[in-house]
Parts: C-alpha cells; sequence; structure tokens
C-alpha cells in the first residue's frame, strides 16, 4: 500500500518514511502543503498522513480542498494543536482521524492500519432538491451556485425537511427531531424557523420548496415562482 507523508519538519518526516517502510508500505513525502495537495489529488495513495501547520497551505485547507474534488482518500491528520476545537475543525474539514505531537509511533502506525481496514469511505450523500443543494457533513447549503449562510439551527430544520421530501411534515415532528427533549418552549418555534428558511433559500430565488400544509405542518418538494 502507498502513504502519502505530508509533513514540513524534514526530521519528522524522514522517521516517518522509515517507520512506515519497516511496516511494509510505500512512502511518498512532500514537505509544504502545495505539493502535498497536488500530490495527494493525481496519485492513488492508499492513505495521508497530513500535518496541519505547513508551508503554503495548511491542512485544514488540503483536506477541504480534497473532499470538494471528490477525492476520499483516508486522511490521518497530524498536529502540535492539542485543542478541542481543533480536532473538530479538522474532522469537520474531512480528516478521517487525529493524531497530537508528540505521538508513539506505534500508536499512529495502530491508526493507520484501522483507517486502511475500512478502507476508502463513499462520499457523504449530498441532499438536492430543484436546484437547491443541501451537504449534510459539510454542513453547507447553496441555490444553484450561491452559497447560502444558514444558522445551525436554521440548517438543522433544513436538513430534517430535506430528508424527508415529498411527504407531510408536523410541526411536532419538527421540534422532536431538531430540539432535544428539554426544550419547553412552544411548537411554533417551528414557524419561525420555517419563515426565516422561506427568507433565505426561496424568495430570493423566486422559488417555493417548503409548502404549508394547512393544520398539518410543511411539504418540503421543488417549485419554481412564488406561490400563496
Amino acid at each position: 500500500m502507498r502513504i502519502l507523508v505530508v509533513e514540513d519538519d524534514p526530521r519528522l518526516a524522514e522517521l516517518l518514511r522509515r517507520g512506515l517502510v519497516g511496516e511494509g508500505y510505500a512512502v511518498d513525502l512532500a514537505h509544504n502543503g502545495l505539493t502535498g495537495l497536488e500530490l495527494a489529488l493525481d496519485s492513488g495513495y492508499d492513505a495521508v498522513v497530513l500535518d496541519v501547520m505547513l508551508p503554503g497551505l495548511n491542512g485544514y485547507r488540503i483536506c477541504a480542498r480534497l473532499r470538494d474534488a471528490g477525492v476520499w482518500t483516508p486522511v490521518l491528520m497530524l498536529t502540535a494543536k492539542d485543542g478541542e476545537y481543533d480536532e473538530a475543525e479538522g474532522l469537520d474539514t474531512g480528516a478521517d482521524d487525529y493524531v497530537t505531537k508528540p505521538f508513539s509511533f506505534v500508536a499512529l502506525a495502530a491508526r493507520l492500519r484501522a483507517l486502511l481496514r475500512r478502507g476508502r469511505p463513499e462520499r457523504p450523500a449530498v441532499i438536492r432538491v430543484g436546484d437547491l443543494e443541501i451537504d449534510p457533513a459539510a454542513r453547507s447549503c447553496r441555490r444553484g451556485t450561491t452559497p447560502v449562510v444558514l444558522t445551525a439551527r436554521e440548517f438543522a430544520v433544513l436538513e430534517y425537511l430535506a430528508h424527508r421530501t415529498g411527504e407531510t411534515v408536523s410541526k411536532t415532528e419538527v421540534l422532536e427531531h431538531v430540539w432535544d427533549h428539554r426544550f419547553g418552549g412552544d411548537v411554533n418555534v417551528v414557524e419561525v424557523y420555517v419563515s426565516a428558511l422561506r427568507r433565505k433559500i426561496d424568495t430570493p430565488f423566486r422559488r417555493r420548496t417548503i409548502h404549508t400544509v394547512r393544520g398539518i405542518g410543511y411539504r418540503f418538494e421543488a417549485t419554481e415562482g412564488l406561490h400563496t
């Protein structure tokens, strides 16, 4: 199996290369982000060991660009950062695992073997309704080529409705799936978020995607033009 190691510290990169070669892998090295991205995009690697702090392009951006390009090679991020937000950022940009420096090579090799056993993951499903595109993995939304900025709660409501496309969904169902059991507010809070979503994903584009089913709730489906 072929592994790409992207690490700007020459000594650490060489230690990783020797260790992985000793484990039976073929290993290529890149010492900056731009070269690492170029290799990862163009070559058939089974996994990438990717440092975060790199000259030219950091590891988060490399990983995000790989995923945007449809490259789902397993990525093990390697960094001196150890905060939970740093870990979350790495995983949210598409990394499959995360190791903090200093690390044990034995543990790193075991994590790498685990990634390789899982194999190359499938691209997370993107939900498309008409020209509206919702990417649950990236937590992003766009209408055609135009990005739509949503709050976390707005996105959660939209994602739930999109997963139920074509079905009539009650306000209570939305509330139960988007808010936790401790929420003691009125079910009509759902109306507030649906109105906000309509103002962002429909009205500016002369679309109607969230339809009101009077006395019941909502139905999510694509319709061109604005209607009442």
